[in-house]
């Protein structure tokens, strides 16, 4: 339910918009949920999907859902191959009319990794805005809160990853081992991660993947200051610990992938496309005013 003051403000919000002579083609939204998430649960991505299309009339908002129904969906953002679920995404988005003219997508947590994918693999149709709302972009070496699934499975996966995260039969079948990134065994992460470090250019320079970023209208990376679920943390805007140790964080400029530009990101920066905003929080701990004052209002509309 929306307060008064919420209610006084969206009405304002569409107001401005359909003063614009812009309400009848807005940019379609497309939205990608994180680990123990569904597309539509009325809570999250349901809630998200909805104060979209309040805020912005006649927008198309499509929220990725793999599988037949919401349990499945949650089941997949754990398990099968990774690289399976964002072939089948980017099939969705293919065969979806109106995405066609280009789309803005926004992926929550795990899904601000799947989303860059998408960005970097299947750039038809094109992508505007790439927001990744605390995706931990460099991977993640600790899982501490695993959703839904109960402390007994969460510990685990956990017992999983640290010890067999670069096993073929854990990256091919648990969604997390394929982001898993251990900075004491750099080189078997960029030798056996069939997603992150494949993603990252870690081992070639895959010239269409920075192509691709580079159509972007801009890369916005959304990195929450007391994040206790991402670690560490600073990998929601592309930084990481230095390698064999974790002790010291380097900030994305000073990392490998800036450094030698595997994809593209030191061009981003000095265009200007790569965008970084920092919240006070929890991992995904913000507020709905926040979506629409820094979200909504300055990418969407």
């Amino acid at each position: 339910m929306f307060t008064s003051d919420k209610r006084v403000l969206l009405l304002f919000l569409v107001c401005v918009y359909k003063s614009d002579g812009i309400e009848n083609n807005p940019t379609p939204v497309v939205l990608w949920h994180g680990m123990g998430d569904s597309c539509c649960f009325s809570f999250s991505m349901g809630k998200i999907k909805k104060l979209i299309e309040t805020l912005i009339p006649n927008i198309h908002v499509h929220s990725i859902e793999l599988g037949s129904n919401l349990l499945e969906d949650v089941e997949l953002s754990y398990f099968g191959n990774v690289n399976d679920h964002i072939q089948d995404a980017c099939q969705q988005l293919a065969n979806n009319e109106k995405l066609k003219d280009g789309y803005n997508i926004i992926g929550f947590s795990q899904g601000g990794q799947l989303a860059r994918a998408i960005a970097q693999r299947c750039p038809n149709p094109p992508i505007k805005y790439m927001i990744s709302i605390g995706g931990p972009q460099q991977g993640v070496f600790g899982l501490p809160n695993c959703g839904s699934i109960g402390p007994t499975i969460c510990k685990y996966m956990n017992r999983i990853l640290h010890y067999a995260a670069y096993l073929q039969y854990s990256q091919e079948n648990l969604v997390q081992a394929t982001f898993w990134h251990d900075p004491y065994r750099e080189e078997e992460y960029r030798e056996k991660s069939i997603f992150m470090a494949e993603l990252n250019n870690e081992n070639y320079i895959n010239e269409t993947y920075r192509e691709n970023l580079q159509k972007l209208e801009a890369m916005v990376l959304i990195k929450f200051l007391n994040d206790t679920v991402v670690w560490p943390q600073e990998s929601e805007w592309f930084g990481f610990y230095k390698p064999g140790q974790v002790e010291v964080i380097q900030p994305f400029n000073e990392t490998r992938l800036y450094e030698e530009d595997r994809l593209g990101l030191r061009k981003l920066y000095e265009s200007g496309k790569l965008h970084f905003i920092a919240v006070p929080g929890d991992h995904l701990q913000f507020t709905e005013d926040w979506f629409i004052e820094k979200i909504v209002k300055v990418y969407l509309m």
